[in-house]
C-alpha cells in the first residue's frame, strides 16, 4: 500500500470560481492566471476546467507552448514578456501576447522580424515598483509602440499592491488615470483582489489568480467565505500511529510541545517534504475524522502530529484533512506565517495529486 498523504483537485469548484470572477466583473473578459503551473494544480490537470475563460496569463513559454499544443487558440498572455530577444520568433509562432516593461523590450520588437504583429500590453509601473515604465513615459512609449508595424493590439497594464485595502488602489489609480489621460487603449489593471472588491478598476481585461482556486487574496477566508468561492485543492492523509502521553512528556524536534495532563496523539503521514509548512505552529487547525483539532509539536519532513483530545474514537488509518473544505488552505498558512498562495504552489512532486 502506497503511503496514503494525497492532493485532490476538485475541477467542478475550479469552474464555479471562475463563475464568480464573472458576476463580480461581469462587463469584462477575463485573463485567468495559470503561472507556476496553475499555482501549484498543475496547468495539464486543469485548464480544460477553465476553457470558459476568455485567455490564459503565465510566464513560462513552455507552458504557453503546452496549451496551444493541447488544443487551446484563445489569447495566451506571458505576464513578463519575453526574456530574450530570440525568444520572439517563438511568441510569433504560437501567437502569444507580450508584456513590454523594458527598453530593451521595445527595441527588440521594432528589430523582430515576425510573420504577424503582437499584440501588446504596455506595462505601467503604477507604485509598486517591480516590472513597469514610469508613467511619464507611458504616453511616449505608447505612441512609440503604435508605430512599430511588428505591434498590434496595446493595452495599458499596471499592479496593485495593496488592492485587499478598501483604499488601497485610489493611489496607483490616480497615477493610472493621469498617465493613460486622452489615450484610447484597453486597460488590464485587476488582480483577484481588485477584481472582487474594486469595481473602479476593472478596465477591460481583469486577472484574477489565487480566487480561481480558492483562496483569499487578502489571506482571511472569512473575506471570500460569502462570496462562493470554493477550495480547489485539498490536502489529506491519515493517522499511522498513536501515542499516549504522560505530563511532562515532549514531542517532536526541539521537544517544542510538553504534554501538561495525559493525552492522546496522532501521527500523520504528511511533513513538509510534502509541501506542509515546517514553520506551522501547534495549534494549526486540522481536521481528524470530520473533527476539528491542531497540531502539536515541530513539523517533521515526513510526519505531523496532532492532538487526540476532541476525538477519543481516531485511531490508526483515521483520516486526516489538513486543508480543503473544512480546514481552509488560509487558516494554515496564517499558521505558519506565509499565505495561501505558497503552500498551493510548494506542494510537492512525490504528492500523488486526484482529480475529481
Amino acid at each position: 500500500m502506497s503511503r496514503p498523504v494525497q492532493a485532490t483537485v476538485d475541477l467542478h469548484a475550479l469552474r464555479q470560481n471562475l463563475q464568480v470572477v464573472r458576476r463580480a466583473a461581469p462587463h469584462c473578459r477575463v485573463w485567468s492566471v495559470v503561472k507556476a503551473n496553475a499555482y501549484g494544480h498543475g496547468i495539464d490537470r486543469i485548464w480544460r476546467a477553465l476553457e470558459g475563460t476568455d485567455g490564459f496569463a503565465l510566464l513560462n513559454l513552455e507552458e504557453a507552448i503546452l496549451l496551444r499544443e493541447r488544443g487551446w487558440k484563445g489569447p495566451i498572455l506571458m505576464l513578463e514578456g519575453f526574456f530574450h530577444a530570440d525568444e520572439l520568433p517563438l511568441f510569433d509562432k504560437y501567437r502569444l501576447t507580450t508584456s513590454v516593461h523594458s527598453n530593451w523590450q521595445v527595441k527588440a520588437l521594432q528589430d523582430a522580424r515576425l510573420h504577424a504583429p503582437l499584440d501588446v500590453y504596455l506595462k505601467m509601473n503604477s507604485g509598486m515598483n517591480r516590472l513597469g515604465f514610469q508613467p511619464e513615459r507611458v504616453q511616449t512609449l505608447w505612441r512609440q509602440l503604435r508605430d512599430l508595424g511588428n505591434v498590434g493590439d496595446i493595452t495599458l497594464m499596471a499592479h496593485f499592491a495593496e488592492a485587499e485595502k478598501t483604499d488601497g488602489i485610489a493611489p496607483a489609480m490616480a497615477r493610472i488615470n493621469q498617465a493613460s489621460e486622452g489615450l484610447d487603449c484597453p486597460r488590464s489593471l485587476s488582480n483577484s483582489a481588485a477584481t472582487l472588491w474594486h469595481p473602479e478598476a476593472h478596465g477591460d481585461w481583469v486577472r484574477p489568480g489565487i480566487v480561481l482556486y480558492g483562496a483569499s487574496p487578502s489571506g482571511e477566508w472569512q473575506d471570500v467565505a460569502g462570496s462562493g468561492i470554493k477550495p480547489v485543492m485539498s490536502l489529506t492523509s491519515q493517522i499511522i500511529a498513536v501515542q499516549t502521553l504522560r505530563a511532562g512528556d515532549c514531542v517532536g524536534y526541539g521537544s517544542r510541545y510538553r504534554a501538561t495532563q495525559e493525552q492522546r496523539i496522532g501521527i500523520v503521514a504528511c511533513g513538509y517534504a510534502d509541501g506542509y509548512p515546517r514553520l506551522a505552529r501547534t495549534g494549526t487547525p486540522v481536521l481528524v475524522d470530520g473533527i476539528r483539532t491542531g497540531t502539536v509539536g515541530a513539523i517533521s519532513m515526513d510526519m505531523l502530529t496532532v492532538d487526540l483530545t476532541p476525538c477519543p474514537q481516531a485511531g490508526i488509518g483515521t483520516p486526516v484533512e489538513l486543508w480543503g473544505n473544512e480546514i481552509k488552505i488560509d487558516e494554515v498558512a496564517a499558521s505558519a506565517g506565509t499565505v495561501g498562495y505558497e503552500l498551493m504552489c510548494a506542494l510537492a512532486p512525490r504528492v500523488p495529486v486526484v482529480t475529481v
